[in-house]
Parts: C-alpha cells; structure tokens; sequence
C-alpha cells in the first residue's frame, strides 16, 4: 500500500471527524443559548442531539467529503456540502417524527442546518488551505512519470506540476530532447519563471526506455502515475506499457497525441459488448437548463446591480476628477448566434480613438489610476450586469470580444466562432484558469478559446456558483494577468 493512499485516508477521516465534531459543537450551542431548546429537558435534548448525529451518519453514506481527493473541484464539493445538509436536515426530522417526537422542530432544524451549512463552508475553505500546504511542502504527494515527445504532455506537466492542491510530484520524461525546450518557452511566455516552479527533466530518450522496459524494467523511474502520449498505431508498444504499469501497481494513463485528438467531447455507450463513442448536445440547448441559468442569472444581476447603486456615486466623482469624459464606456460586441451588441462598463481609460482596436496592455498609458484599479479588481465590469438583466449576456461565459477580434480571430484560430452558440459572460471559465487579460500570442486566445468551447460542453449550475465564486476571490487576490 502506497503512503500517499495510507495518508488520503488519514486526511478523509479526519475531516469527517471534524464534521460531527461541528454539527456536536452546533447543537450544543442551540440547546444552551436558543430559547426554543432553553424549555427542553434534558432527555429530549439528548435523543435531539443524537438523532441529528445519525441524520449526519446516514447522509454520508451518500455525502462523504471528498476534499482529499486530487483531481476533484470546488464545484463538486460544494455540491457535497448543500447535499449532506439538506439531506441531514430532511433525515433528522423524519427520525424525530418516528421517535415520536412531538415539540415543534421543523424551524429549528432549518435554524440548525443553516449554521451547518456555513460551518461547513468555511472548514472545507481551510481545509483546502490547509491540504495546498501540506501537499506543497512535499507530503501526501504522487510521483508522475511522463512517456513521449508529443506537445500534448506539456499540458498534463503544467496542470500537474502548478496545481498545488493536487499533490504531484514530476520525476521527468522519457523522449525527445526538444520537449522539455517547448515546457520552458510556455514558462517564459506565461510569465511564470522556470526557477520557481520547476522544469520538465529529461530522464531519456524513448528508445532508452523501450530498452529498458525489455531488459531491465526495475531500473526504470515510473513514479506512482506514467502518462504515455504516442501515436494510436503503436498498439503493442501502448499495451506492453500498460502492462508494465500493472505489474509494478503503477497507475496508467494513455494521452492521444495533438494530430489524433478529434476534437469532440464524446460520450461513452455500449452496443451490446462493444464500446462505441457519440457526441452529445450542448447541456445549454436543452430547455429546463437554459431556464435555470437565466433565473441565476436575473438574481445574481439584481443582487450585483444593487451593490453598484451604492458605489456608484463614490466611482462617479473618482472618474469626473481623474479622467473627463463619459462615465460609462459602451463598445459593439459579439454575442449569442454572431449578434452584435453594446457591452457597458466603467469608462476605465481616458478617452481614447483606439478604443474599438486596441486591447489594454499592462502599462497602457491610456489608464489613468482609478481606471487601473478598477480593471485589476473588476469594478468597471459591473455595469455589464445591466447587459445581463436585459438578456445580452449570462454571469458566466465566453467573454465578448470587440469586433476587430472577432473577425480577425475566426480566420486564425478553427472553432472560434463556436464559443457564440452560448450567452457571453461578465466572467467565464477562461477568465479564471488563467487565460484573462492581453493576448500577445497566438496560442494564448487558442488556449481562451479552448476553455470556452469545454464550458460549453461541461456546463452545470455548480460549475457557474464555481466560476463566480473564483471571480470573487480575484478581487482580494490580485490576478498577474489583470490589467
């Protein structure tokens, strides 16, 4: 049995152990300072507080945290979070109703799963904290071993190595000398010093390992995790490979290479034995979603739009002092099905002629200082939740870009006009993987587009309380790329 396995499991039990250690701290905060429980006896404040222990006990069979696993998102644990409180609270009135219980609870367990559900929120926040650390300070991590020359495991390696919160540890590469030249040109264009994060090493040549795996297997460095990235046409040498990894209990991964990869988000069926693969519409084409998101939508844009009335007369005089000039900057964008419309936001800039041509650069002089900040913090973006309330624009999704983009783009890049068959967004999955901000490169709005194409095909309301959540925290810690 591997440590890092023995120590997930450490991890697992004591967050769980944390959850009825807050949900005992909760209950017996209510029963002595809330003035409903204050009457009760003592009996029934006891089988009260148990029964809500076996609610709890029996909503995690269902509900158990998974914060210990690496490739999981805050999506999914928040789903976990809403589903073991409101399944809890349902589980422990129906028990206390059998229990015969006959004191009015229903509030009270509504009162009780409410600070639940908060309490939870905030220990899931800190327990991620804490498990980023604890993995980047070389605990509870896995060992990755990449086989290839394909391009392709750049990606795997740069989501790998810069995702703290994942816990792996890349040993090197078996390939081409020339791919861990292209991991460090990504580095330097990225802005992210190799020094600091660790380069792709080379541990041999394909040849080299092919070598080694006829002869002397126990020689080669695999690492608890191998990717292979070769072409499909080497099936020998990808099943001598799994293989391999099964005899060693090493988990195997195969990455198509880039001139394979179709390009479709597929879905898995079977035909009879045989495994067969489909494609599938866009969740947001289907009817009771798109109502779902537009509902999020018209709350969240109140909700925004009612914080932007009271800020407004402080960024309305700041913007009269700094920079003459409107207060508000409207520009024609692309949006649903190809259609231009007015995108609004805070004027952030002085008024300027290249306003509908130029993207705004890290140290554009057509920033004046409180259109600087409000860019880096997002402030000038809240009157687009106006465009969203008239039905322009959703919270989240592709970002919409000026017309000169859109028409330039679409010649360069295949697939770009694809990311216009959703509503763009205020903000986006994009937008908050990294791909915000300037694109000097080409491949930089290869990568946007990419991300907007895969919200598309992923999206759920979670993902949406997910990117939104991840947008707010860009305002209190600052985003390199905002400018």
């Amino acid at each position: 049995m591997r440590n890092n396995d023995q120590s997930n499991r450490i991890i697992k039990w004591i967050v769980t152990v944390g959850d009825f250690v807050l949900l005992n701290a909760i209950l017996l905060g209510f029963a002595h300072w809330h003035w409903r429980m204050g009457t009760w006896q003592t009996g029934r404040v006891e089988i009260f507080i148990l029964v809500n222990n076996i609610a709890l006990m029996l909503a995690m069979l269902k509900f158990l945290t998974i914060i210990h696993l690496r490739v999981v998102g805050a999506g999914e644990i928040l789903k976990r979070i809403v589903g073991l409180t409101v399944v809890g609270a349902i589980l422990a009135y129906l028990l206390l109703k059998v229990f015969a219980y006959n004191l009015p609870i229903g509030w009270l367990i509504w009162e009780i799963g409410t600070v639940f559900f908060v309490g939870l929120l905030f220990k899931r926040l800190g327990e991620r904290w804490f498990l980023k650390l604890y993995r980047e300070a070389g605990r509870n991590t896995r060992s990755v071993t990449l086989v290839g020359s394909d391009p392709e495991l750049i990606g795997i390696f740069l989501k790998l190595r810069d995702d703290a919160t994942l816990g792996y540890c890349i040993l090197g590469y078996y390939g081409e000398e020339s791919l861990s030249d292209v991991a460090t040109e990504v580095d330097r264009l990225t802005k992210h010093p190799v020094k600091e994060r660790g380069m792709l090493r080379r541990l041999g040549s394909m040849e080299d390992f092919l070598k080694a795996m006829a002869e002397t297997p126990d020689e080669l460095n695999l690492g608890d995790e191998l990717y292979l990235c070769i072409s499909r046409k080497e099936r020998d040498i990808i099943r001598k490979v799994s293989r391999l990894c099964d005899h060693y209990v090493v988990r195997f991964y195969y990455v198509p290479v880039s001139v394979e990869s179709i390009g479709l988000n597929l879905k898995r069926e079977f035909l009879d034995d045989m495994e067969i693969y489909t494609t599938y519409e866009n969740p947001l084409q289907n009817p009771v979603n798109k109502a779902l998101k537009r509902m999020f939508d018209i709350v969240l844009s109140m909700a925004f739009l009612g914080f932007t009335a009271l800020l407004f007369p402080i960024i309305y005089l700041i913007i009269k002092i700094q920079s003459p000039g409107p207060i508000f900057f409207k520009q024609l964008r692309t949006g649903l099905d190809g259609r231009d419309f007015y995108c609004y936001k805070f004027r952030s800039m002085h008024v300027n002629k290249d306003a509908d041509r130029l993207q705004a650069t890290k140290d554009d002089p057509r920033k004046y200082p409180f259109g600087n900040f409000m860019r880096k913090a997002n402030i000038d973006e809240l009157p687009q939740f106006w465009n969203v309330l008239k039905g322009d624009m959703s919270i989240v999704g592709p970002r919409p870009h000026m017309l000169a983009h859109t028409e330039m783009y679409s010649q360069l890049i295949d697939k770009y006009m694809v990311r216009h068959f959703v509503k763009p967004g205020v903000t986006g999955w994009a937008q908050v993987t990294g791909f915000r901000g300037e694109t000097k490169e080409l491949w930089q709005m290869e990568g946007r587009v990419k991300r907007d194409i895969w919200y598309m095909e992923h999206w759920s309301i979670w993902l949406d309380i997910r990117i939104v959540w991840l947008t707010i925290k860009s305002i209190f810690i600052h985003d390199e790329h905002a400018y």
